[in-house]
């Protein structure tokens, strides 16, 4: 196990800069993913740790020792990509040696080693069969199988999920954190799935355009954001015009031009200074639809009608107008959902909130 550290990492690409100065500390045993959309710099981040692409500027080092200059095959990495790039015409026996073979591993150890990782991967039974014989799930765990044999002192997994089907996903995220779990090996996952970074994280690393917009683990990434990107990009958010009028006994008080007065945890609004202009985040999930007339129950209320309604089996997002303002809402359901055109009222605890510094109040 290693951690990984990047200083002041530059990429440029002739006059196009990938990655702006970035500095990373990756904890040693850590399942650290690098979040965002295409083109944001993830991949091109895990490929400067790989040793497939050198940095224009800054250094890397692994296990506190400086690899920027060092070419892969000494690196001691394991890789999984998103096409797997099994040969067709070895066995996965042979597909994980592969690594072995080239690492001065003995080669009365090679059979011992090949069968404790598809142990690992819980796919003993497959030594002596094709990748075109393997469903893609199959194929994903021996490359995972081939990436761990060599006992790397980093695992480096560029979505090796992606190409898999919905449930298939589900299932494999929750098999590699176990693998990962199991061998404590530090690992770097990149990925633009949202759902697959909270759920498999230690630690997440958000990115948009080359920069890295925000460092922490799950909860914390999701609950506090620390730019209106990553509110947006990470769930589904409302972000509207506020004002914080004072800041004192641990709470934020902010006021909103629909919502009206809301004392908002001070810790879910480090950035927001004592009075000025805000914005309120209100993640979709914590906006709930009730009919008109419920209790409150220490809420704060606000009537509106349903506009949209997208059904989603167990939960449903609807699109409400309070006022001039049309909000989203995603609400587990029991029975049916409300129909378009209902009058509801929305709730909402003050302490479900978060605040981002700016605004025009």
């Amino acid at each position: 196990m290693s951690s990984v550290h990047l200083r002041n990492i530059v990429k440029r690409f002739g006059t196009f800069t990938a990655v702006h100065k970035t500095s990373l500390e990756i904890p040693e045993g850590a399942f650290v993913t690098l979040l965002g959309p295409s083109g944001c710099g993830k991949t091109t981040n895990l490929r400067m740790i790989a040793g497939l692409l050198d940095p224009t500027e800054g250094a890397i080092e692994i296990g506190g020792r400086d690899v920027t200059n060092i070419p892969i095959h000494k690196r001691n990495l394991g890789l999984v990509f998103q096409n797997y790039a099994l040969f067709p015409h070895k066995t996965v026996a042979d597909n994980v040696a592969f690594g072995l073979k080239y690492r001065d591993v003995p080669k009365d150890e090679i059979p011992g080693r090949v069968r404790q990782a598809l142990e690992l991967v819980q796919l003993p039974q497959m030594a002596g069969r094709y990748p075109r014989e393997l469903s893609g799930g199959q194929q994903q765990r021996i490359a995972l199988a081939r990436a761990i044999v060599i006992e790397p002192d980093v695992l480096l997994l560029d979505e090796p999920l992606s190409a898999l089907d919905a449930n298939l996903r589900e299932d494999m995220r929750v098999e590699l954190k176990r693998i990962q779990d199991q061998i404590g090996v530090t690992t770097v996952f990149v990925t633009h799935d949202q759902s697959e970074a909270l759920a498999m994280s230690d630690r997440i690393v958000v990115m948009s355009n080359g920069r890295v917009e925000q460092v922490g683990a799950p909860q914390e990434v999701y609950n506090t954001p620390a730019s209106e990107f990553v509110a947006q990009f990470l769930g589904a958010s409302n972000i509207m015009e506020a004002r914080c009028t004072s800041r004192a006994n641990g709470t934020a008080v902010m006021e909103s031009p629909v919502f009206g007065t809301l004392p908002v945890p001070a810790g879910k609004a480090p950035n927001v200074g004592a009075e000025g202009p805000a914005k309120l985040v209100i993640r979709a999930e914590k906006l709930t639809l009730k009919p008109r007339g419920a209790e409150a129950n220490g809420a704060v209320t606000v009537d509106a009608r349903v506009e949209t309604v997208d059904y989603q089996g167990q939960a449903v997002r609807y699109f409400v107008r309070a006022g001039e303002v049309q909000l989203q809402a995603i609400n587990m359901i029991d029975e049916a959902p409300f129909p378009e055109g209902a009058e509801v009222t929305l709730h909402l605890r003050p302490q479900d909130c978060a605040a981002l510094p700016g605004g025009r109040a």
